[in-house]
């Protein structure tokens, strides 16, 4: 990287609320926030909105032009309203919007094609709502951004993914303010039984469903979530930068399957090393991990944290076990809790592990996200000087 970005704001809206005060204390609790939704096949664990944030996501549909959306756009309004409020940005500005998702409209486009398959024809409104540009568009007209607007999809990693264009715009000097973000609303049967056909959603039944990081467990323990983050990217560091996004890194490997990753995760290794090349390794405090709670998944990025960090580990948390793998979003949660904990200056754990390293400071924190594909990125995040 050329210099440092600042990161002016970040809102998210996730099973832990939308209240960044109750999301830390909600952090700090052992408790996860994982629900298990009855079905017709017995039952999947899920990461759901609570009911507050269900209340924003109704309220707002009632707005006009809004009834139609699919909930992963409406998300992406919740969280960028509110971004863009706290960064004290003024509308009708030159700032550019880039959100992703990994499904898009997932609900509107399964009710859609249930519709076409009973009927045999598609209803008036089924492809503007369901085209993957749909989320960047809607955020930028609702906030009257005069500033390029963008879509993409990168599977797992999509929201780190745009967090990385967000700083090529800033670094290029084609923008001075960049809203990115990703929003995933994806927890419809079809989307859950496609993860149960890869045999890695959770089946467990104890205390911690989705047991991310958790090298010693004998099945794989993936569960859902849903939701959406936007962050404030600004190339001036000024009394409103909360956090630095100091170093940045991006892979792509060779896989022997499509939905798989090398043992020791050859992806990350680079993406991490990239994000490093102007840091010494013991800089880094503590690396949140992609982790989703799969055996391979898990063990394949712990081996190339290892690979890269040697015998100088970083301490190592993950929020997964909490609220679920939100697919697209789950790279910019992780950087919430990163901000998070560089905030409050507190390491927060994963209950089940035992002798896990606690970090004597927190003062650069490596987030790691990774998709379908072997599309690693890395982030590190700095507190700022």
């Amino acid at each position: 990287m050329k210099k440092p970005i600042s990161i002016t704001a970040i809102s998210s809206l996730s099973a832990l609320g939308s209240e960044p005060e109750k999301i830390w204390e909600v952090y700090k609790t052992n408790n996860h926030y994982l629900q298990q939704r009855k079905a017709a096949n017995g039952g999947s664990w899920v990461a759901a909105l609570p009911k507050e944030s269900q209340e924003l996501v109704k309220n707002l549909r009632l707005e006009d032009d809004y009834l139609d959306l699919d909930n992963s756009v409406i998300f992406a309004l919740l969280v960028s309203r509110n971004a863009v409020k706290n960064a004290n940005w003024k509308s009708e500005v030159n700032f550019g919007v880039n959100f992703g998702s990994s499904r898009g409209a997932t609900t509107l486009f399964e009710k859609y094609h249930q519709t076409y398959l009973e009927k045999g024809t598609s209803e008036t409104l089924s492809s503007p709502t369901t085209t993957l540009g749909n989320i960047s568009s809607w955020v930028a007209q609702d906030l009257k951004s005069k500033g390029p607007d963008i879509s993409h999809s990168i599977t797992c990693s999509t929201g780190l993914h745009s967090l990385l264009n967000g700083v090529a715009w800033l670094q290029s000097g084609m923008s001075d303010k960049f809203l990115i973000g990703a929003s995933e609303a994806a927890l419809t049967p079809f989307t859950i039984a496609q993860m149960k056909a890869l045999r890695v959603y959770s089946k467990e039944k104890d205390l911690f469903p989705c047991k991310a990081l958790d090298l010693s467990k004998r099945q794989n323990t993936m569960v859902l979530g849903e939701g959406a983050v936007a962050v404030c990217l600004e190339n001036e560091i000024s009394g409103k930068t909360i956090a630095l996004i100091s170093g940045i890194g991006y892979a792509t490997e060779k896989l022997e399957h499509s939905a798989s990753i090398s043992a020791e995760a050859n992806c990350f290794q680079d993406s991490m090393k990239m994000a490093l090349q102007n840091h010494d390794a013991s800089d880094v405090d503590v690396i949140i991990t992609h982790t989703p709670g799969t055996i391979q998944g898990d063990l394949s990025e712990i081996k190339a944290i290892e690979k890269v960090f040697g015998d100088n580990l970083p301490a190592i948390t993950t929020n997964k076990w909490k609220l679920g793998h939100t697919f697209a979003t789950s790279g910019l949660l992780s950087l919430e809790m990163a901000i998070l904990m560089l905030q409050k200056q507190e390491f927060i754990p994963v209950p089940y592990l035992e002798k896990q390293k606690r970090p004597s400071k927190i003062q650069n924190i490596l987030v790691n996200a990774v998709g379908f594909g072997g599309n690693a990125v890395s982030v590190l995040v700095s507190l700022p000087n």
